[in-house]
């Protein structure tokens, strides 16, 4: 049967001061009306029933997760740390293996924006399939919308069958000028959207990812405390994708946005005449350009251009929309008292 991993850890520091690590940008509205993480599994639950999503992710978000996706306890697996994707997918990967020995897996994050999902879905149908008739491990690369530095980028090799390729080379968030030569030679964004089946997986960890390998034993007996004390935090395109023989990548086409800071709402939110994104009460006047969230009070802009202007939990941000990606170096300046929510 087809499953699906959503991982949905992580603290959303990029989207300070609205994200808190007790509400982090997955379980926010940010890209439509609903969190993310609900729109993943509206996303996926078409092609995989509820009774076969898991969700990966820490303890303090699992409360809060369950009640807003909906899903039964066992389908929501607490990391007793966080240890990067691999240890994470290979722990729900073996999950499912329990409960379904013939099991295929696709992966995907809670805070993906996909538009409606229907070409999501198909993609990840078609990467199902892939997986399980070449025995492949499989990775949808992203026709490129941009040039884009902030994506690892895809490089495909030789045809193998059923529009699969070798994988040339990975290539990790390559700077401007060599995205601009990899775009144009047709290159792929490395969207993270994976597939393999269960005993794929496992077997090209062991062979391939020493960091996951040592710690499978206790995994296997049940001991996920030890497997996490074991494991190396290592990320699975790095661990795995990178290292296997058994590497396909399909080209997808479908809406896809990681929503990675408050300069992506423009994309995936859209934008009045004037290009601004204008979210809870904010208001603008004579205003260009520019992203403005006010959460609890009134948010007003006059005469200004590309910026980005926040309100939440007692803090008012304000930066130039150019630099949104680099928001975590203005927190890591930030004195504790100012910079640290609940």
């Amino acid at each position: 049967m087809d499953w699906a991993v959503i991982l949905a850890g992580g603290s959303g520091t990029r989207f300070w001061p609205l994200s808190t690590p007790s509400r982090p940008k997955q379980l926010l509205p940010l890209a439509g009306p609903v969190p993310t993480a609900v729109a993943a599994v509206r996303a996926i639950e078409p092609l995989v029933s509820r009774d076969r999503i898991l969700v990966v992710t820490g303890g303090a978000l699992a409360g809060p997760l369950q009640g807003a996706l909906g899903l039964r306890p066992d389908h929501i697996l607490i990391e007793p740390r966080a240890a990067s994707t691999a240890p994470a997918l290979v722990w729900a990967t073996a999950v499912a293996a329990r409960r379904d020995p013939e099991a295929a897996l696709v992966s995907m994050h809670a805070d993906w924006h996909l538009g409606t999902g229907e070409a999501f879905r198909e993609a990840a149908a078609r990467s199902l399939a892939v997986a399980r008739r070449l025995d492949l491990l499989v990775t949808t690369g992203l026709v490129p919308t941009r040039v884009e530095s902030g994506y690892g980028h895809i490089v495909p090799g030789e045809p193998i069958a059923e529009g699969a390729r070798r994988v040339a080379r990975f290539t990790e968030k390559p700077p401007r000028p060599e995205a601009e030569r990899l775009t144009a030679a047709g290159a792929l964004w490395n969207s993270g959207l994976f597939a393999w089946t269960a005993s794929r997986l496992l077997a090209e960890v062991r062979a391939c990812t020493p960091e996951v390998a040592t710690a499978l034993d206790a995994l296997e007996a049940g001991d996920v405390a030890r497997y996490f004390t074991e494991v190396t935090p290592v990320s699975i395109d790095v661990g795995v994708f990178e290292r296997s023989s058994r590497v396909a990548v399909l080209a997808g086409d479908f809406p896809w946005d990681d929503v990675g800071d408050w300069a992506a709402l423009a994309r995936v939110r859209g934008t009045d005449p004037q290009g601004n994104v204008l979210e809870g009460q904010a208001l603008a006047v004579d205003t260009a350009g520019c992203i403005a969230w006010g959460d609890s009070m009134p948010v007003v802009l006059y005469g200004v251009r590309d910026l980005v202007v926040v309100e939440a939990h007692g803090r008012v941000l304000v930066l130039p929309r150019e630099r949104a990606a680099r928001l975590k170096e203005l927190l890591d300046a930030l004195p504790p008292e100012v910079r640290d929510l609940e």
